[in-house]
C-alpha cells in the first residue's frame, strides 16, 4: 500500500465517524445550508434548528410575559448552561462566567491584573488584533512591557524561546490558540506546562477553537479561557463565556462589578461572589445565552473529538485541492492545523474572489493583515481569503469550492450549477 493509499484509508475511517444518515440529519437541521455553500464558521457559523427553535420559543415567551417572568420560568434551563459549558471544556460550573462575547471575556480577564510600570506580558506573533491593541493601551497607560515570543520554523509559538523570555517581571502569558487566519493551531497545552512551571498566569483566547476541537482546561493548564458562541460552536451572536480557574478566583478581582458580581453587605462594604459569576453583570441577553447552551449541548451530543476529526479531514482536503491551483498560494502554518484555510491569488484581489463567490451563493470571506499584524508583517502577508469547512459540510461541497476557485482564476469549466437563493422562513 502506498502512502497515498494509507492516507486515503485513514481519512475514510475518520470521516465515517460523521457521515451517511447522521450527516444527512445534521444538514437537514441546518436551514442555512439551503441554496448555498457555506464556509464561514470561522466568522459566524450556521445555527442548527434546535438552537433557532429554542431562541424563538424564549423570545415568544418574553413577548407574552416580559423579560423577568420569562427568565424566571426558564431559570432551570438557563442555570443548566453553566454545567453544559463546564462539561464542554472540562471545568467546574462555578468556574464559568456567561458574558456577551469572547472579546468581553478576554478583556475582563486581562484587566483583572493590576499591572505596574515594568511588568511584562508575553504574547506570540499570532496574537489577535483585538487583544494586541489592548496590550498596547496597557503599555501606554500602565507602562507594561510587551514581549513577543518568536515563532518556530513551523510558525507555532517557539516553546524554548518562551522559557527564555520568562523572568521575575513576567505577570502574564497571553496566547491566541488558533488565529483568525493562517490555519495555525498553537500548542496551547505545552504553553500551559511552561506557565505552571514558572508560576505565571496564562490567558488563552479560544475563540476559534471551542466548537471546532476538543478543549480541556485541566490538560491545557490555562487560568483564563475566553470563547464565543457564534463561530464553530454554532450558537447565536451576543453570547460567549469566560473560564476562570479557582486559583485565579482567589487572586484576581474583576475590573468592574455590579450587584451580581458582588453583594452590598454594608454601607461602605461589598463582598465579591466566590465563583466566576463575579465577572458577570445584571443585564444579559437571555435568549442568546439559552441559545448558546443549546448549541453546546448539540456539540456534546455529536462529540468534540468526532467534530474535530471531520473538520480536519475536510480542511486538509481543501488545502490539498487548492495546492494544485496555479497562482493560488495556501498561507497556512503549523502542525495539525485548524479548519481555517487561508490563501491568496496572484491574479485576483481577495475582495474580488469573495464577491464572485457570493454571486454564486458561496460564502467565504477576506481577512485583513490588521487582524494578525505581527504575523502578517513577519511573513509579508497581503489581504487573505479564508474558508472554514465545518463538520456539516460535505466532501462534494469542498470539491465544488475548489472547482469554483479554479474557474474564476483560470476560466476552467464549472463543475456545478449556481444554487438558487433560498427564501427565508421562520421555523
Amino acid at each position: 500500500m502506498t502512502e497515498n493509499d494509507k492516507r486515503s484509508a485513514s481519512e475514510d475511517a475518520v470521516a465515517a465517524l460523521i457521515q451517511g444518515p447522521e450527516l444527512d440529519k445534521i444538514r437537514a437541521a441546518t436551514p442555512g445550508l439551503d441554496g448555498q455553500l457555506f464556509f464561514l464558521s470561522c466568522g459566524a457559523s450556521l445555527m442548527p434548528q434546535p438552537v433557532i427553535a429554542g431562541m424563538y420559543d424564549y423570545i415568544d415567551l418574553e413577548a407574552r410575559s416580559g423579560g423577568y417572568a420569562a427568565q424566571s420560568a426558564r431559570a432551570s434551563q438557563l442555570e443548566g448552561v453553566y454545567a453544559s459549558v463546564a462539561r464542554l471544556i472540562n471545568a467546574a460550573p462555578d468556574e464559568i462566567a456567561l458574558v456577551e462575547n469572547a472579546t468581553i471575556a478576554w478583556q475582563l480577564a486581562f484587566h483583572s491584573f493590576r499591572f505596574a510600570p515594568g511588568d511584562v506580558v508575553i504574547t506570540a506573533e499570532a496574537e489577535y488584533g483585538a487583544n494586541y491593541v489592548t496590550l498596547l493601551q496597557a503599555q501606554q497607560k500602565q507602562g507594561i512591557e510587551i514581549r513577543v515570543c518568536p515563532s518556530d520554523s513551523r510558525g507555532q509559538i517557539d516553546l524554548a524561546a518562551l522559557e527564555r523570555l520568562i523572568d521575575d517581571r513576567v505577570r502574564l502569558i497571553s496566547l491566541t490558540w488558533a488565529p483568525t487566519n493562517g490555519g495555525l493551531n498553537n500548542p496551547a497545552a505545552a504553553v500551559g506546562r511552561i506557565a505552571r512551571a514558572y508560576g505565571v498566569p496564562y490567558l488563552l483566547d479560544a475563540c476559534q477553537t471551542v466548537g471546532q476541537m476538543p478543549v480541556d482546561v485541566a490538560a491545557i493548564g490555562c487560568d483564563f479561557l475566553a470563547a464565543t458562541s457564534r463561530k464553530f460552536l454554532r450558537g447565536p451572536r451576543g453570547a460567549g463565556f469566560l473560564y476562570v480557574s479557582r486559583a485565579m478566583l482567589a487572586r484576581c478581582e474583576p475590573p468592574f462589578i455590579d450587584h451580581i458580581g458582588a453583594r452590598w453587605v454594608g454601607r461602605d462594604r461589598y463582598s465579591l461572589r466566590d465563583d466566576a459569576r463575579r465577572y458577570e453583570s445584571w443585564e444579559s441577553n437571555m435568549a442568546a445565552r439559552l441559545g448558546m447552551g443549546i448549541a453546546v449541548d448539540y456539540a456534546l451530543r455529536l462529540g468534540p473529538e468526532r467534530i474535530w476529526q471531520r473538520c480536519t479531514i475536510l480542511a486538509q482536503r481543501l488545502r490539498s485541492n487548492l495546492a494544485t491551483v496555479p497562482g493560488l498560494r495556501v498561507r497556512d502554518l503549523g502542525d495539525n492545523p485548524s479548519a481555517i484555510v487561508s490563501f491568496s491569488s496572484d491574479h485576483l484581489e481577495p475582495s474580488d474572489i469573495v464577491a464572485r463567490a457570493a454571486a454564486n451563493q458561496i460564502v467565504i470571506s477576506t481577512s485583513s493583515p490588521e487582524s494578525t499584524r505581527l504575523d502578517a508583517d513577519r511573513r509579508n502577508l497581503p489581504m487573505l481569503v479564508r474558508a472554514a469547512p465545518h463538520y456539516f459540510n460535505t466532501e462534494q461541497e469542498v470539491d465544488a469550492l475548489s472547482e469554483f476557485l479554479l474557474s474564476v482564476l483560470h476560466g476552467a469549466r464549472r463543475q456545478f450549477a449556481p444554487f438558487p437563493k433560498p427564501e427565508g422562513k421562520r421555523p
